[in-house]
């Protein structure tokens, strides 16, 4: 464990530790422990009112998410009926269902159909479709909204820390097609830094941002 990964003192509810030791028991993809704990920091700090959530996995995150900002709403999508009927299980059981809108169906899909605008958007969904949602993202982020995108650097495979296997040479090239679109976007202001298994914050400047 990398020394700063080890400082994390992960303060959530714990009922849902509970339930996000069981999703990892299960194989079921959580936010690791460093980067959700970086993930509400930020959320605490800048108290959205609208979340958009791009990946429900089982309602874990979201619902943290929604601990962390009383005032908010989360919109999240999930792709797989299972993880999705038991995300709004979870839901119901921690108190925070009248608070989300979940979407079952292909992130791209969704996202398309949807209008209005979010403070804060949460891309944990397929890495491979990042670059494919970044329209989209564009169209529902309010201008000053926050896009935090999780698992950018991927085990050291994306930055080459580590070598990359062959069979996830093509999920690679596509993350660094998508870090490249977004850190050459003057509409976005984006850091990406070595969190868990790497995030990248942007700031949403306005399709105007480059001339500011």
């Amino acid at each position: 464990m990398k020394y700063t990964a080890s400082l994390v003192k992960l303060n959530i509810d714990e009922r849902i530790a509970t339930l996000r030791a069981d999703a990892l028991s299960r194989g079921i993809p959580v936010a690791d422990n460093e980067t959700l704990n970086y993930l509400l920091v930020m959320l605490k700090a800048l108290q959205p009112h609208s979340i958009l959530e791009i990946g429900t996995a089982v309602g874990l995150s979201a619902a943290a998410m929604l601990y962390a900002c009383p005032k908010a709403t989360v919109t999240t999508m999930e792709l797989d009926e299972e993880r999705y009927l038991e995300a709004k299980e979870n839901f119901k059981k921690l108190g925070v269902e009248s608070r989300v809108t979940s979407y079952l169906g292909d992130a791209f899909e969704v996202l398309t159909m949807m209008d209005g605008e979010f403070d804060f958007i949460f891309l944990d969904g397929p890495k491979a479709q990042y670059e494919k949602y970044l329209y989209d993202i564009k169209r529902l982020l309010k201008k000053g909204g926050v896009l935090f995108s999780d698992d950018v650097l991927l085990y050291g495979w994306v930055s080459g820390e580590e070598e990359t296997p062959q069979k996830r040479r093509s999920i690679v090239e596509k993350i660094r097609g998508y870090l490249d679109v977004l850190t050459n976007d003057p509409s976005f202001m984006t850091s990406v830094l070595n969190v868990g298994e790497g995030v990248a914050i942007s700031v949403y400047l306005g399709e105007e941002g480059a001339n500011e």
